[in-house]
């Protein structure tokens, strides 16, 4: 088996109207309602699902609990999230600071939703990082370094 991608993820919530006001009017995420009316937040190829505390669905996850997730979202322009958030009233809470992304180094800030989920909005930065490869000194004493570009 080989993984190709994330689809979705479940947020536990209180409240599934405020939550969904809160990532639709901050994060521009589009409302999308399916399978017997249950709610979900899309953004580009992904979309967060919105789960009630009190769902009576099956299968859930064996503890839920809202406020325990820790998301990252990247953004085109964190100057521009940061913009937004400042003109929607919402706290930094940390930020912003470099951290390591999946593909690459990101710059990041640190808010929360309505639940107390972390939500961290993040830059790519473009910047070329090193091979951990270890050459044998023996092996590559003729050859040029090879370059990282």
């Amino acid at each position: 088996m080989r993984l190709i991608s994330l689809d979705h993820v479940v947020l536990t919530v209180h409240d599934v109207e405020r939550t969904s006001r809160f990532y639709q009017d901050v994060l521009g995420m589009e409302e999308i309602i399916f399978g017997g009316g249950r709610r979900a937040l899309h953004f580009g190829q992904q979309k967060l699902n919105l789960q009630p505390l009190d769902a009576d669905h099956s299968p859930i996850a064996q503890e839920q609990v809202p406020g325990t997730a820790d998301l990252c979202f990247l953004v085109e322009s964190l100057d521009a999230a940061i913009a937004r958030l400042s003109a929607a009233s919402v706290t930094i809470v940390e930020g912003p600071v470099f951290r390591t992304g999946a593909s690459s180094p990101i710059l990041s800030v640190y808010i929360n939703d309505p639940d107390g989920n972390l939500i961290e909005l993040s830059q790519p930065q473009d910047v070329v990082i090193a091979s951990d490869e270890r050459v044998d000194v023996k092996s590559s004493e003729n050859k040029r370094p090879k370059s990282n570009r």
